[in-house]
């Protein structure tokens, strides 16, 4: 495998930081630089430089005797994520300005992700969720509220590695609450209905969570 024409820092960062999301390295995995550098047909230099950038952005913690490691879970930051995400996306859906191709583009996500449950596969489950969230706060007119969003998404993707695979019936209730939420965008219920609807959407999540266990070992949380 050879780098493209991009940097090879960034494409090393790329690679690395998308394997890990992916769950190819799980939490607690040893990132060995002359190891990594063979399989991407490059140097160790940009591989170490995108190490070190993952590591400011909390993927990877350097270990004494050891070296560099996938980092651990933190269900603490997992839960105040949702938590955070529910207030933010609850207010930007309801006062959104979202337009019939905006409603037509997710609603035919939302029908991907019902057809996904026939063979589930929690990563593209989780992909397709992201992109029905995102779509909607993404037409809301305030710009920092937009990158607050971001942000958390961000966060989610330290918080994960296969994602509803934790609790998989989790799913098919998403999907029913997407189809009531695109329901009362399209009918233009009240603001404070659909911000309602849209932060308890997602605290049914994190509440799924809870109930499965008061502790999520596995590093799986689903969004």
């Amino acid at each position: 495998m050879t780098a493209p024409t991009r940097s090879k820092t960034q494409y090393a960062y790329e690679t690395l930081r998308d394997r890990i999301v992916e769950g190819q390295y799980g939490p607690g995995a040893r990132l060995v630089f002359d190891r990594v550098a063979r399989e991407l047909g490059i140097s160790p230099v940009p591989v170490r430089e995108a190490v070190r950038r993952l590591q400011a952005e909390g993927w990877v913690v350097f270990e004494p005797n050891v070296g560099a490691q996938v980092a651990h879970i933190d269900p603490d930051g997992y839960r105040h994520t949702m938590e955070t995400l529910a207030l933010l996306e609850g207010h930007a859906v309801a006062h959104a300005r979202i337009t019939k191709p905006i409603l037509d583009r997710a609603a035919h996500l939302n029908d991907l992700m019902a057809a996904s449950l026939v063979e589930f596969d929690p990563l593209g489950f989780t992909r397709l969720n992201r992109e029905f969230h995102l779509l909607l706060c993404g037409a809301s007119p305030n710009p920092r509220l937009r990158e607050l969003i971001d942000k958390e998404w961000a966060r989610l993707d330290m918080s994960r590695r296969t994602t509803f695979s934790l609790v998989p019936g989790r799913a098919h209730e998403s999907v029913a609450e997407h189809a009531e939420l695109l329901r009362l965008l399209r009918a233009k219920a009240p603001a404070e209905a659909v911000e309602r609807f849209a932060r308890e959407h997602k605290l049914n999540t994190l509440r799924a969570v809870d109930t499965r266990s008061p502790a999520p070992l596995s590093g799986e949380f689903p969004t």
